[in-house]
Parts: C-alpha cells; structure tokens; sequence
C-alpha cells in the first residue's frame, strides 16, 4: 500500500499534545480539525502524555478550554503507566516520597499508594515526576534518599517541556542532574516504554496495521511507536527538527509540518 494510502487507512491515532496539539494556551492551527476528522471518518484517538504534572481532569479543563471537546476517557498519561507499573511490581505496599507536583501526589494517594514529603519516614521508593513545583529541598532529599538505597522509579524520560518562550527542563534533565550528583539512574516509565501503545490498542480493540502514533519526539513519541511495532508520525511542530530526524536511528514512518498537514492528507484521500 502507498505509503500516504496507508496513513489515511488509520483507524486509531495515538497523539502527543504539547508540541503536537498546542504549545501552552495555543491550539496549533488545523488541530481541531483534525480531530473532527479522525471521529468524522469512524475512528478514534487517545492522547498519550508523558507529563505527570497536571491530572486528567485539568487536561480535561484545558482541552475544553481551547475549544476542544474532550473528556478522561480520551487520555492515557504517565501516571496512568506509572499506577500500572507500581501496581504490578507490589507498589501498593511501599512508602513513596514523590519528586513531583501536589497534582500527581493526590493521584497516587487516589490509587491507594502510600506517599510522604518527609525523606525519613520509611521510605522504601524515590518517584520522580515532571515537577513544576521543584524546589531545592526536594532534590536535597532526593540525593539523601538516593545515598540511602531507595528503589528509583521515574515517570518520563523527557529532556524538556515545550512553552510558548522555549523549553524548560522536564523529568528527564531533573534525573540526569541527579545521576550527575548521585551515580543513579532511575527505571523510567512512559514513553518510549511500548506499554502506553498496547494499553491504548486494547482499550481501542484495534491492530498495529489500524494504529499511528503521532508526535513532536523521537526520543519519546516515534522511539515509543517504533518499539511497539506500528506506524509513527513526527510532527515538526515541537521540539524535533528534521535535522534531528535525518540523524536520528530512530526513523518515523513519516515526517510532517504539523497536524494541519495530517489533516490534509486525510482529507485527500475522500
């Protein structure tokens, strides 16, 4: 199948939001539409985020607001990964001091996890988020922890977060920092852990040949769909250039302007 025919067969769209959607309180320019079309045409998307910082129901908020219909059953994030993660490996019985934001505490302690702010109240795991709410204390106490043995576990490996003035430092440049200090690396959830795709496929009820993940990262977004054996789309409305692209091992399936791309050539094939 032509390579375009094959992009407008999709059934399931697997889509970034920041740099891919919008950047802060700015809806890229045809991304409404294109959501429209995806359900218009009888198929369905799912936003798949590797910020931890912000709860379902604020993305909920924030699509609303920028005039996007949407409700929680349109997200898979991170955390979502992160509860499925811990859950599976007897999370549920460890004492958490949590590296992240007031928002993503109170999901942890919703699923039933035991979370602290205080390093020396039995803590048995380090979780590190995309933490907007940082401060100098936290990373001391993640070092001290860190010294002590903790088990490590991160939400996301991303480098940065996307705004409307540049970027500023995400989960990973955080964890990287520590390594620098500590020797240690944590095990990262999220994207590009596969997982997040699987989950959404299942959820869907759809094949790999039915599913496209679209996103402005290679390291993340495209690394996540190319481990999970289907299509990819690398918008270069984010934080990856078509120079990064050109000398990345990781290839995307294809390689567009943006969104409004997207939607043209979904609509070409009508």
């Amino acid at each position: 199948m032509h390579g375009l025919e094959r992009l407008r067969q999709k059934r399931l769209f697997l889509l970034d939001m920041d740099g891919t959607l919008y950047l802060d309180e700015k809806l890229f320019e045809g991304a409404a539409e294109f959501l429209r079309e995806v359900r218009a045409r009888g198929g369905r998307y799912l936003y798949l985020t590797n910020n931890s910082s912000k709860s379902v129901d604020a993305y909920v908020e924030k699509m609303l607001r920028l005039g996007v219909e949407a409700e929680r059953s349109d997200f898979l994030t991170s955390v979502d990964a992160t509860i499925e993660y811990l859950r599976a490996h007897g999370g549920q019985d460890k004492r958490y001091y949590v590296c992240g934001t007031a928002s993503l505490k109170e999901q942890l302690r919703a699923a039933g996890f035991s979370v602290t702010e205080d390093r020396d109240d039995a803590v048995d795991t380090l979780l590190m988020g995309f933490d907007t709410e940082l401060t100098f204390q936290k990373l001391e106490d993640a070092c001290i922890l860190l010294g002590r043995g903790v088990e490590y576990v991160a939400t996301n490996p991303d480098w940065v977060c996307p705004t409307w003035y540049g970027y500023v430092p995400d989960c990973g440049s955080v964890c990287e920092m520590l390594k620098r200090a500590t020797g240690r690396s944590p095990y990262v959830v999220g994207k590009p852990k596969p997982d997040m795709v699987y989950h959404a496929m299942r959820l869907a009820g759809a094949t790999p040949e039915e599913t496209v993940v679209v996103g402005d990262r290679i390291y993340t977004d495209i690394a996540c769909g190319v481990k999970a054996g289907v299509d990819t789309v690398l918008v270069l409305s984010g934080e990856s250039s078509a120079m990064d692209a050109e000398e990345s091992y990781i290839k995307p399936s294809f390689i567009l302007r943006d969104v409004a791309e997207l939607l043209a050539i979904l609509r070409s094939g009508s």
